[in-house]
């Protein structure tokens, strides 16, 4: 039987059966391989994601990768069979931020898959078909599951303009922080710094590309060209700054809660520093990870540490929210 998870409000959820929606002129429908589960899936089912992004009843899952069941109208036949991964934002594609290429500064209002549209906990998910960027034929589908975290931090990759033989850094070692390093890597830097608060992390971020590692308590130098940060705690930002060379360039991912310390107005002006954000993944993102991924140089597979099947849908929430450093990346599949 087809299923689907569907939380009815902040801590309540159910599996109910699902039923495949048809594609109606302009969308396709995606059997789901996998759904990738972070910590804004958690914010919906605990209640805690800010007022107008999120709509309850509601299926989650905003990371997602499946194959293309069937199309609409309007679609190419050819998408049917094809293997997929989609953008979350439901842009409306007319106002004059999204003519601009910048989707998700949509002016209409915000919509996403999975928070306020139905979402890839199900076996099957239907979507807007121009939101769809196809694989390569041999793809994984379970390490693709990644690739909408993969895209936001492709988002800040591009907006920090990293060129070869300069010095860059990540400030963060989760998911988010591990792709950082990835594409920094592949953009051959001079030196490549991880700054995180586990010691843990370090093998891992060796592997994808670091070629130092450091704490927070340990000195920290301050001749960065650029920095990613995707650690999201209160200190984050200003620890990011603080490594920057005068006129670095630094790129804020992560989001802090109430109360997080500022980057200091005086420190931006006298040093020159160029600073950027990332809230999700416009399409020039998302066409750049998907090169990147088909090309070998993003490895997601080693940050999932478990798939779990959708009925257990509460224990992975409790995965997430654990705090246990054998959990990575969490998926689960239908």
């Amino acid at each position: 039987m087809s299923t689907a998870v569907v939380v009815e409000a902040p801590g309540e959820h159910r599996l109910v059966a699902h039923e495949p929606r048809r594609p109606e002129p302009g969308e396709a429908l995606v059997r789901v391989h996998a759904t990738g589960i972070c910590g804004s899936d958690r914010e919906v089912y605990q209640g805690n994601r800010p007022e107008g992004y999120v709509r309850y009843p509601l299926t989650p899952g905003h990371e997602w990768s499946g194959t293309v069941e069937a199309v609409g109208a309007g679609v190419p036949s050819s998408l049917v069979g094809r293997k997929v991964v989609g953008e979350g934002f439901r842009n409306c594609q007319v106002c004059d931020r999204c003519h601009a290429g910048e989707t998700t500064l949509c002016t209409d209002g915000y919509e996403e898959t999975g928070f306020t549209q139905p979402g890839a906990m199900a076996s099957t998910l239907t979507l807007p078909a121009r939101l769809l960027h196809v694989l390569a034929d041999d793809a994984d589908l379970t390490a693709a599951a990644l690739l909408e975290p993969a895209a936001c931090i492709a988002a800040a990759a591009i907006k920090g303009r990293a060129l070869p033989g300069e010095k860059v850094a990540v400030v963060g070692t989760g998911t988010l922080g591990m792709f950082a390093v990835q594409f920094l890597k592949a953009g051959s830097p001079a030196e490549l710094l991880v700054v995180g608060t586990r010691r843990d992390r370090e093998g891992l971020s060796r592997q994808f590309g670091a070629s130092d590692f450091r704490t927070r308590d340990e000195e920290l130098p301050d001749d960065f060209d650029v920095v990613i940060e995707t650690a999201g705690s209160a200190s984050a930002a200003r620890t990011a700054a603080s490594l920057l060379r005068r006129g670095g360039r630094l790129v804020l991912t992560g989001i802090p809660a109430a109360g997080a310390d500022g980057l200091d107005p005086t420190d931006l002006v006298v040093r020159q520093l160029e600073v950027h954000t990332v809230f999700g993944a416009p399409p020039d993102a998302w066409s750049h990870t998907v090169r990147v991924f088909g090309a070998g140089l993003l490895d997601p597979l080693p940050l999932v540490t478990h798939e779990l099947p959708l009925a257990e849908f509460s224990e992975a929430i409790e995965l997430v929210g654990s705090g246990d450093p054998k959990v990575g990346k969490v998926l689960l599949k239908p």
